[in-house]
């Protein structure tokens, strides 16, 4: 939870603020400041709430939410956590690619001195 004792405070506290699974606005529909936060949160946030309250998860390597339908599709990975990003990569292979055309995040890995 963050209080400010002005509004120009506001603007500088939520630029501090990093990445997070939601982010919640309590305030009333009038209220400009809280209005303004809007799009600034919905940038660092996957959910964005108004008068209410998150779930409370925390996404931690210890946190893991397996088990049957509907909890996972896959038993081998957790629908919530660290290990539930698995769940939506797909690899993807460069065979005999030339380095320079491969995508940036992969030519770092090739190359990490040359980025």
């Amino acid at each position: 939870m963050i209080e400010y004792r002005d509004t120009a405070e506001i603007g500088a506290i939520a630029r501090s603020l990093g990445p997070s699974l939601t982010a919640t606005i309590h305030g009333e529909p009038a209220d400009a400041v809280a209005a303004s936060l809007v799009d600034q949160l919905s940038s660092l946030a996957g959910r964005v709430i108004w008068n209410g309250w998150p779930t409370g998860v925390s996404v931690t390597r210890a946190l893991h939410h397996g088990g049957p339908y509907p909890a996972t599709t896959s038993p081998t990975y957790g629908s919530i956590g660290v290990g539930s990003a698995q769940r939506w990569l797909r690899p993807v292979t460069y065979q005999n690619w030339p380095v320079e055309l491969l995508p940036r995040e992969v030519r770092a890995r090739v190359l990490p001195a040359a980025e």
